[in-house]
């Protein structure tokens, strides 16, 4: 196990705790290969959660899941300006294999656009054939010079969906009804309450006509971008002459969109749900729900209390919870509760020699209501029968938690950048301000506060009066949403 001296607290380095909670549940850990990582299986385990629910969800909006080469030619890389302008910095390029210098160097993908819309060039020809909605799981890379485990490394494992449609207006209902589904997901499942909204020209994806964001707020109270849907219009069509014959027997070029979540929602997850004590994992993500701890001093008491750990278990899982009996003979149950605390299983059972006596069990959650006793001696029936209904009101709790505190630290009515300044050298958070869509004042409020404009947010969330005056003086045309961001 990693090292157990204390947790650094939150509210003394945000950062250096997270490193440490994350190295310490056994997410992950660092590779032999600079800003890459090792996903370890409780860290895996997360994920695999994540993907398949993601990928139910993908397949009931009329998705298929595909997969695409792992090196794609730099021509392909070069073809559409914009692209190639946001991602040079970051590529890794292979120039020799078989022993030799090859004719033309490859890329390590950093995403896909390019080979896949040149595969859809060949295999769309009419628009019966549209739409065609795709989507791959799959590892890229993005040379990152400042790396940190699951947020920003140089491989990391993501979904990328890709689609062509035959108009505008379906591009642009398939970039927004996927970031609904990321929306549903990331409340639902991750517990994370997210803002959307637009991307502004200077934040948007590289290549993309336009770019939408799923923003959450973290316990620093900065931003994660969290996952993005593009609207691609025409522009790789163009590139890899990706047309169709119309239903009027006209030659157009496909609409097309791409959108992506990857490995970073799960530190999305421990730096809005964590503490002092580890990481705290949602149920509906939790690869072990429920941990059962056997209590023992003597060896003849092992035997009973271990059974009857069992048998618990098997009742548990026949109710659908995910369950495990840590009877392991070289830790004290000390060791275990600290282990299990810090790995952030939503419940912990203990059975002891009196409680077998008396017919029951201590159910302890990992978080409970402020003020609230987390532990619970129940009945072995009741304790079985109510934990589907425990596990689903924790994973409510969490995402109530998150929700009140992204509105505890969300200001509205900042007139100047001054303020916003302000705002965010003291209390933090997400400013909501009016904004001319000038991009000098988008460069300015980053200059002069290290901030970025995260988005501009949909309807949900605009303020029930939208500024009339912009950040940077003058008049608003839109409400922008800011915030320092990971």
């Amino acid at each position: 196990m990693a090292d157990d001296k204390a947790l650094t607290r939150r509210e003394d380095d945000f950062s250096a705790w997270y490193n440490e909670v994350v190295q310490r549940a056994e997410l992950a850990d660092h590779s032999p290969v600079r800003g890459s990582m090792v996903i370890r299986p409780w860290g895996y385990g997360i994920w695999e959660r994540m993907q398949r629910a993601l990928d139910d969800m993908f397949k009931a909006t009329g998705h298929e899941n595909a997969y695409f080469p792992l090196l794609i030619p730099m021509s392909f890389i070069e073809r559409e300006k914009e692209h190639v302008k946001g991602f040079k910095p970051e590529l890794a390029v292979v120039t020799h294999a078989g022993g030799k210098e090859l004719e033309e160097p490859l890329v390590i993908r950093p995403t896909s656009e390019t080979i896949i819309y040149s595969m859809y060039a060949k295999w769309i020809q009419s628009y019966r054939d549209l739409p065609l909605k795709l989507n791959q799981w799959a590892n890229v890379m993005r040379w990152e010079l400042r790396t940190r485990l699951f947020l920003r490394t140089s491989e990391f494992l993501w979904q990328e969906g890709h689609t062509a449609h035959a108009t505008d207006q379906e591009a642009q209902e398939e970039t927004r009804e996927m970031l609904g589904v990321y929306r549903t997901f990331m409340e639902d499942w991750i517990a994370m309450p997210v803002v959307t909204g637009l991307k502004s020209e200077s934040e948007k994806f590289a290549g993309a006509v336009r770019t939408y964001t799923c923003e959450a707020m973290m316990q620093d109270r900065r931003a994660l971008q969290a996952g993005t849907t593009h609207h691609l219009g025409q522009n790789f069509s163009r590139q890899f002459d990706l047309t169709f014959q119309s239903e009027e027997g006209v030659e157009e070029y496909a609409w097309n969109t791409s959108w992506g979540v990857s490995t970073r929602l799960v530190g999305g997850m421990v730096m809005t749900h964590g503490d002092d004590t580890g990481i705290i994992v949602p149920p509906r993500l939790a690869p072990t729900q429920v941990v059962i701890v056997p209590i023992y001093r003597k060896d003849s008491e092992r035997t009973g209390v271990v059974e009857k750990a069992a048998q618990m278990r098997d009742r548990l899982a026949a109710e659908g919870v995910r369950v495990r009996v840590d009877d392991r003979d070289h830790l004290n149950p000390g060791a275990k509760f600290w282990e299990w605390e810090r790995k952030g299983v939503p419940f912990r059972i203990e059975i002891g020699p009196r409680d077998l006596a008396k017919e029951q069990v201590v159910v302890v959650g990992r978080v409970t209501a402020e003020g609230a006793d987390r532990k619970a001696f129940l009945p072995e029936a009741q304790a079985v029968v109510e934990m589907p209904q425990r596990l689903e009101e924790f994973q409510l709790q969490l995402l109530e938690t998150a929700r009140a505190r992204r509105e505890a630290h969300s200001h509205r009515g900042v007139q100047s950048i001054d303020e916003l300044k302000e705002v965010l050298e003291g209390p933090g958070g997400f400013v909501y301000t009016g904004w001319s869509g000038d991009p000098e004042v988008e460069d300015r409020v980053k200059a002069e506060t290290g901030a970025t404009l995260r988005c501009i947010p949909d309807p949900d969330f605009q303020s029930t009066e939208v500024p009339d005056r912009c950040v940077g003086g003058g008049e608003a045309r839109m409400e922008a949403m800011w915030a320092k961001a990971y």
